[in-house]
């Protein structure tokens, strides 16, 4: 199948085999996390929500996204994610900056605060990461799920870090 080839999409039956795959695709995905944010709750005093905002948004050109852009990549609306950067503006982790070519949009920006925040926040991030998702599947299963993943993926993502050097 070419990039826009036309699927014939046969929707399935309640009892089709292959949902069970979409069943433990989700069942697994609200496990882990909410033990990530279990754990990022207890250790580091932060939801999970706010760690991804920092992320995504240390990820992203400038250090910064329109409120939109993050709302939609958090996948909240535009008042859950406007409580949420009210949250990390008070802490100030994030900051709003004013759009230049747009008066009534704006940007959440990355503090140096919201930055190093990020950075200390990331061990236990990763040690999460790692103990409930990478250590339970054997590395060859883990790339071909990967592979299997981005087919299913519509857009880039968001929040790659850049290649190392050397």
């Amino acid at each position: 199948m070419t990039a826009g080839t036309p699927v014939s999409t046969r929707v399935p039956a309640p009892d089709d085999p292959r949902l069970d795959a979409w069943r433990t695709f989700l069942f697994a995905h609200a496990q882990v996390r909410r033990q990530l944010e279990r754990e990022l709750q207890a250790e580091q005093g932060m939801s999970l929500g706010e760690y991804e905002v920092l992320l995504f948004l240390a990820y992203s050109d400038d250090r910064r996204l329109r409120m939109s852009e993050l709302a939609d990549r958090m996948v909240l609306s535009r008042s859950g994610a406007t409580r949420l950067i009210d949250r990390l503006e008070a802490d100030r982790l994030v900051e709003r900056v004013s759009c230049d070519t747009d008066r009534r949009g704006q940007w959440a920006q990355l503090t140096r605060a919201g930055y190093e925040r990020l950075r200390s926040a990331s061990p236990t991030h990763l040690r999460g990461i790692a103990e409930h998702f990478l250590d339970r599947i054997p590395p060859d299963e883990l790339a071909a799920l990967g592979d299997s993943l981005a087919r299913v993926a519509t857009e880039p993502i968001p929040w790659r870090p850049p290649p190392r050097a050397g």
